[in-house]
């Protein structure tokens, strides 16, 4: 046995932590410029601003509903396949930069 962790047990979130976790990712999306351009234009439509707290309910569940490790990559595909539903395609280096 080589004592790596990789079947350890999954912790569970306190409500208190999971409350920080899923704000702290509304305030990165709150500062990511192409998301919130998207959000202002309403270029997915009148429901954006609902869509994008889809987003932030995604991401959270991504983290904390995953039997995996969630990767920058995991991450990054959904936020571009986010944007592409707003019919918004990325290219300015911010989805590789973690906004």
């Amino acid at each position: 046995m080589d004592g790596s962790s990789s079947n350890a047990p999954v912790q569970q979130l306190t409500a208190e932590a999971a409350a920080q976790l899923q704000e702290g990712i509304g305030l990165v999306l709150s500062r990511w410029t192409a998301l919130q351009m998207a959000i202002e234009n309403e270029w997915g439509g009148r429901d954006t601003g609902e869509k994008s707290n889809q987003l932030n309910v995604d991401i959270f569940s991504a983290f904390t509903q995953s039997k995996e490790k969630v990767y920058m990559d995991d991450i990054e595909e959904i936020l571009d396949e986010f944007m592409i539903s707003l019919n918004t395609e990325v290219n300015d280096g911010s989805l590789e930069e973690g906004n």
